[in-house]
This record gives structure tokens, C-alpha cells and sequence, in this order.
């Protein structure tokens, strides 16, 4: 099962495959534009396949986002010019160019071909200064607006959250801001005001204190937490208590992994009345608590990084299952295992990074 998934997955991501760059769905009538933050995690996995022709997509992809990145740097969230809808651009995204700039260090690593990264120097390096001018507190942290992320429906999330400062550490990193780097992880981690640690894992995110009334999200924002042991944000003792309250939750069956927990339920101080507009009014719906098969694949990344070989193994099968059952479904209900969606590129990339990364023991990222 876990071989078969791999080869279904090099076909998920040639149906995605065009000469734009590589769409989020191969379905019909599915995401086919190319998103940023789609199109990157897909590649940065389906890169280590053994197929020529995925080279050529991640470049046209990043090619396509650059060609698009705004006058003051930001590149966009979604082009989507080649549909039956109305050709844009969309941006308001805080995640895309931290993709973005990942997408291009992973390319040059990959295929050992740095001509395209000087040739998009500027525009990487745009997309930084952007970024920077995102940090409206001065605190070395990225601020952001409700929905600016890949929860762009759901939840009300604000300020500073952990899945934006797990992606601006790696960022900092690989552009080589060592003092930034660590100045965001004091800041996160330690600074009385802001920190998101809660010594179990990351809240989701946090904004401003009104004496005994704070603005932050208490619930378990699964792909922050993951990314921040991925990206080496958390400290090996820290990593170890966020896969401990993934496993004590159940937050990874029957498939790995829900996308928050707990679910947020109307009446609740979390909930917020346009959620009743969206898939995710309903607890284990959608981005409310639903599984995201793509998340289970940084999970496993997550697993190898602690030398979990076995229960890496255990979950890339759990993986295999649920992704050859729906199809490469968008998310699955944990209750019913019912799948929603299909032909999801981010699912197949990242089922083959986890898959190389486990054959290595190693992570590939």
C-alpha cells in the first residue's frame, strides 16, 4: 500500500501539471490556478520523484509567482488567469511569500541548479523586504489580518500566529539572518507579551493584552506546531510535548492529522458568526477540526526529526490508506472517515517527502 501510494502520487501531480506551473487540483472544476503556498508544498515533496518533467513545473510555478509579485514585493496568493472565471490575481496572504522564498531555496538544493535563484535574486529578496514590513510591532515577529493564511476561511486567527513565525524562522534561516532567526525565537518562546509557548505547544496565535483580558487563541493549530519542530523553531524538549499532545488527543486518528483541536463550536468565545457561511460552522468539517492529509505529511517529518522511525511508519501507512481511499482527497471527516475532494497536489508532494524522508531517515526539507 505505502509503494502503491507512492507511484498514485507522481500521477496526482502530473494531472496538476501545466505549462503555467503546477494547479492545486487535477479534478475537474477543482483549484486550478496556481497557489503559492500550493504549489510549493507540493513541489518541495514531488522534487525528490524521479521525474524530469517535475523540475520543469517547479520552475514554471515559481516563474508564474514572480512574474505576478506586487510592485511592493508581496508575491500572490493565487493566479489564476487560465479558468473559466474572470482572469486575477489574488493576494492578502501572509504565507505565500514565505513559501515562496522556501520554494526557491528547495529548488536550487534539489536539482543543484542556482540559475534560476540568481535570476530571481531581486524578487526573493523583495519578497523578504515585504515581509519585514509586516513586523508592525518592531518585536522581530510577523503580524498578520484574520484568514491571511491557509486557514483563509477559518478560524479567526490575528496578530502573531505560529504558523507564520515557524515559516519566517526557516526563511530567516536559509537567508542567512542568524541573529533575526534567534531574536524571533526568544520573542516567540519567551518575551512575557508575546510569546505563544504555553509549555504543552504553541498557542494558535496571539495579539494584544487588556489587563486580564487577552486576545489570543488557545487551540491546538496543528500544522504551526508541526512546522515550528519541522523548521527547528521548538527545541527537541519542546518538540517532544507537541507530539506528545498529538498523540494523548488522538489529534492523528483515525488519520494523521486534524487541522486544529479542539473544534470550535458556536457559543463558544472562539466563534465568530461568518463561520456559519463556511464548511466550517460544523465541528469535524472542514478546517474545523477535518483531517488534512498534507499536514499528516509534515507529521511524519516531524516523527523522523525525534528518530520515531517506527511510528513514522505506522502513520505514512495510515497516510497511504486514506489517500488511496479518497483518492487524494481535500480533508476527511474523523467521525465517518468520510473523504471531500479529490486529486489534492499537496497531499501527493508531501506523502512523497515523507516517504523519501522516511527511506532516509532523515528530513528531506
Amino acid at each position: 500500500m505505502i509503494e502503491k501510494c507512492y507511484e498514485k502520487s507522481k500521477e496526482v501531480i502530473r494531472k496538476c501539471s501545466t505549462r503555467h506551473g503546477l494547479f492545486a487540483s487535477g479534478s475537474i472544476g477543482g483549484y486550478d490556478a496556481v497557489w503559492a503556498r500550493d504549489s510549493m508544498i507540493s513541489l518541495i515533496g514531488a522534487s525528490l520523484a524521479d521525474d524530469y518533467k517535475i523540475k520543469e513545473v517547479f520552475k514554471q510555478s515559481l516563474i508564474t509567482l514572480a512574474k505576478n509579485q506586487s510592485k511592493n514585493g508581496q508575491i500572490p496568493n493565487a493566479v489564476d488567469k487560465w479558468s473559466r472565471r474572470k482572469s486575477h490575481v489574488d493576494f492578502a496572504s501572509i504565507d505565500s511569500s514565505l513559501w515562496y522564498i522556501i520554494g526557491h531555496f528547495i529548488y536550487k538544493k534539489r536539482y543543484n541548479d542556482s540559475s534560476l535563484f540568481k535570476k530571481y535574486n531581486s524578487s526573493i529578496n523583495n519578497a523578504l523586504v515585504w515581509l519585514r514590513y509586516q513586523d508592525i510591532g518592531e518585536n522581530g515577529m510577523l503580524g498578520q489580518l484574520p484568514t491571511t493564511d491557509w486557514q483563509d476561511a477559518f478560524p479567526h486567527k490575528y496578530g502573531y500566529a505560529i504558523n507564520t513565525q515557524a515559516l519566517y524562522y526557516k526563511v530567516l534561516r536559509l537567508m542567512d539572518k542568524r541573529k533575526e532567526a534567534e531574536y524571533l525565537k526568544f520573542a516567540v518562546e519567551k518575551n512575557k507579551d508575546k510569546k505563544l509557548w504555553n509549555n504543552c505547544f504553541y498557542d494558535a496565535y496571539r495579539w494584544k493584552n487588556h489587563g486580564k483580558y487577552k486576545e489570543m487563541g488557545k487551540w491546538f493549530d496543528s500544522l504551526g506546531n508541526i512546522l515550528a519542530i519541522v523548521f527547528d523553531l521548538a527545541d527537541k524538549a519542546n518538540a517532544k510535548k507537541i507530539i506528545n499532545y498529538i498523540e494523548t488527543n488522538r489529534i492523528n486518528e483515525p488519520y494523521p492529522v486534524k487541522a486544529i483541536y479542539p473544534p470550535i463550536k458556536k457559543g463558544t468565545t472562539d466563534w465568530q458568526d461568518y463561520y456559519g457561511d463556511c464548511d466550517a460552522k460544523t465541528p469535524y468539517h472542514y478546517l474545523n477540526g477535518g483531517i488534512w492529509l498534507y499536514i499528516g505529511g509534515f507529521y511524519i517529518l516531524a516523527l523522523i526529526k525525534l528518530k520515531k522511525f517506527k511510528k513514522a511508519e505506522d502513520e505514512l501507512k495510515k497516510l497511504a490508506e486514506a489517500n488511496l481511499k479518497g483518492n487524494f482527497p481535500e480533508w476527511i471527516n474523523p467521525l465517518t472517515k468520510e473523504t471531500h475532494g479529490k486529486l489534492q497536489a499537496w497531499n501527493a508532494g508531501m506523502y512523497i517527502l515523507a516517504y523519501e524522508s522516511l527511506k532516509n531517515k532523515k528530513a528531506l526539507i
